[in-house]
């Protein structure tokens, strides 16, 4: 049979089965989902857990929000799982620790600011880990265009979201933003973290 051939035979099937009712189908039954049981998690060392993932580099960043209440003042803290998550819509995450105390202010704000430290910010990293202190003491900051959250003076780059979605992740949350605005300040290398340490790149 030549190409003809099987073409046309390809139409009379195809027409064939068009003129058939296709028969019900029956759709399948939904997964159960459930808790993961005490016995069920594998046995693993939490310190071995920290030591393994610390060889994955990554950047570090403070997320910031503006005032949750008239006449108060903005929360950040120093955050090192962030990622882009969609192009299309433009998004992106980070993930908190449950117990956080700057989270619920974040969260009552609506919106936030990712900025992204540049190789000398260490000690600016280091003052937003701390917790119960005045972060902003002596930070030079202006608000963002969309939120007002802080954009913070020499950031390598900034990121202007509302929160879209917030996902449980065992002890911590992960909090999806809609990037409103965005936009690059200083010409500085990242800040990395690695291995329990901050890491600047090397020279090439």
């Amino acid at each position: 049979m030549g190409q003809a051939g099987m073409a046309e035979a390809a139409v009379r099937y195809l027409r064939s089965v068009r003129a058939t009712a296709p028969e019900p189908v029956d759709a399948l039954p939904r997964p159960e989902l459930r808790c993961v049981g005490a016995d069920e998690r594998a046995p693993l060392d939490p310190r071995e857990f920290r030591r393994v993932l610390g060889n994955f580099a990554t950047g570090v960043a403070v997320i910031t929000a503006p005032p949750d209440t008239p006449g108060g003042s903005p929360a950040g803290f120093a955050c090192q799982s962030f990622t882009s998550l969609s192009l299309d819509p433009p998004l992106v995450a980070f993930m908190v620790g449950r117990t956080s105390s700057t989270w619920p202010r974040i969260a009552r704000a609506g919106v936030f600011c990712v900025n992204v430290l540049g190789a000398g910010q260490e000690e600016l990293c280091r003052a937003f880990a701390v917790s119960g202190a005045d972060k902003f003491a002596g930070v030079a900051y202006d608000a963002t265009p969309v939120s007002g959250a802080p954009r913070l003076t020499g950031a390598v780059a900034w990121i202007d979201c509302a929160i879209h979605a917030v996902h449980t992740g065992g002890d911590h949350l992960i909090v999806v933003g809609r990037v409103e605005a965005l936009g690059t300040q200083a010409t500085d290398d990242p800040l990395l973290f690695h291995r329990g340490r901050f890491v600047r790149l090397a020279p090439p």
